[in-house]
């Protein structure tokens, strides 16, 4: 006999460990599907958890050889042990997915390891990794697959020299020169660091911009600051090819005018963006459709074209982040529990773990350009920040954008000293319909780097800013 769930979920990223906790709060009987041998999908194991680790590693290494001496630390030798910093990050992650375990456990989810496919729309077949296969069946199921890096044509992916951003995170030497493709968010944040280690970090991008979804201030600023740390940049550059022989990489673009541009590094990273894994899943047993570019095509409650098959996280549109599909796991746990949630995905935040960081929500400059809405802009630069000023951190600012009617606040874009954290500020505001003139009339500590949140929303009703 087969056993029998209320809800299974396969893949087990944010989004699918997520949704099937709340469904198991809610007191659905849950099985979880994982085709790897540890939890919590390529974030926590080959993505958002490992880079982050090695982003603080490498920046208490910068600190250390360029800002210690200011702050009146002197220090002798100092050098980088790249294989224990891989270490530390491998022990990060396994705290990290043990910790998903745990979970499990304690919210009583089944968790079976192995590739999950849909034999009909009710029955998932189970292949573990020894070739053994078990079948269960579920009167709900949620497809939370996640996603893999991009290529292009012309480029294939050797895993040694030319790679993606899961060996980035494995290497055993500091390169020399890395050339990367693409300039979003994934490559700015592993090239950081390498850059700081002491690679020589070569951006080509195909657009005029970096992070170039982002609003256009931001992609400016971060450049200047990225160029300080050895950055160089190709815009309006498509590649042809990257080949390699022995430890050389070759990399030929051209631009728009025709023009050849050939780089040669010791690795090539490819960062691309990502697409949708749905390999193998046996979707057409189920009946479940694509949609042009490979995504799942889902409803506003994000199922399927079939009843009681859901799809959430990097296999639906939208933004492929983390959070965005953790806030979709929960959403479909209480839809299937029969309550009804919401998500505004205006207000989901991105943010850019480089240094200094950037996080933006809302609309863009150019997104309220295009629509034609009349909008009022407040700035403030993190120079004029005591705090920013006492952390030797003045890269930067934050701006904000209201409806000049109204006054509320439609859209904030920081980039400076912990805007990952400080974006949460400008979220809760926005899902409270908040104006600039709210945060501008609410205390903020001093000296905080929130501070400057509230002179940019000063600077945005009536140009009141303080302390510039």
């Amino acid at each position: 006999m087969m056993e029998k769930f209320d809800v299974t979920i396969i893949g087990s990223g944010p989004g699918g460990y997520v949704a099937a906790i709340r469904c198991a709060q809610l007191g659905m009987k849950t099985a979880i599907i994982e085709r790897y041998s540890t939890l919590g999908g390529t974030c926590l194991n080959v993505g958002c958890i490992p880079s982050k680790a090695l982003l603080d590693s490498s920046e208490h290494y910068h600190n250390a050889t360029h800002t210690f001496t200011e702050h009146g630390i002197d220090l002798k030798d100092v050098k980088v042990n790249l294989s224990q910093m891989i270490k530390r990050k491998a022990d990060v992650v396994k705290q990290t997915c043990d910790g998903i375990n745990f979970l499990m456990k304690k919210n009583k989810i089944t968790v079976y390891n192995g590739h999950g496919s849909f034999v009909t729309k009710n029955t998932i077949e189970i292949a573990s990794a020894s070739g053994n296969k078990t079948q269960i069946e579920s009167a709900k199921i949620i497809i939370a697959t996640g996603s893999k890096p991009s290529s292009l044509p012309g480029i294939e992916i050797d895993k040694k020299r030319i790679i993606t951003s899961t060996e980035a995170l494995e290497l055993k030497e500091i390169p020399k020169h890395m050339v990367i493709i693409g300039g979003g968010v994934i490559g700015l944040e592993l090239g950081s660091v390498y850059a700081r280690l002491g690679s020589k970090i070569s951006v080509v991008e195909f657009t005029s911009s970096l992070i170039s979804t982002m609003d256009g201030s931001l992609g400016k600023e971060l450049q200047k600051s990225l160029k300080k740390i050895g950055f160089e940049f190709y815009f309006n550059h498509k590649v042809i090819s990257a080949s390699s022989k022995g430890k050389d990489v070759i990399i030929i673009a051209d631009n728009a005018k025709g023009e050849k541009l050939e780089l040669k590094g010791d690795y090539c990273l490819v960062s691309v963006g990502r697409k949708p894994y749905t390999d193998n899943l046996g979707l057409e047993n189920a009946g479940v459709i694509l949609d042009k570019r490979g995504k799942i095509e889902t409803d506003k409650q994000l199922q399927t074209n079939v009843a009681g098959i859901y799809a959430i996280g990097d296999v639906v549109k939208g933004a492929m982040l983390a959070h965005k599909a953790e806030e979709e796991g929960i959403f479909v746990a209480e839809t299937i529990a029969g309550q009804k949630p919401h998500i505004n995905y205006n207000l989901i935040p991105g943010v850019v773990y480089t240094w200094p960081e950037v996080a933006a929500v809302g609309l863009t400059e150019e997104q309220l350009k295009e629509q034609g809405k009349k909008y009022k802009v407040g700035n403030f630069p993190f120079k004029a920040s005591g705090r920013a000023r006492a952390s030797m951190d003045t890269d930067g600012f934050v701006k904000v954008l209201t409806d000049e009617l109204t006054d509320e606040i439609l859209g904030v874009h920081m980039i400076g000293p912990r805007c990952a954290d400080m974006i949460a500020e400008a979220v809760v505001a926005m899902e409270y319909r908040a104006s600039a003139e709210d945060i501008a009339r609410m205390s903020h500590a001093h000296p905080t780097f929130t501070e400057s949140f509230k002179e940019a929303c000063l600077d945005a009703t009536g140009k009141r800013a303080l302390h510039i």
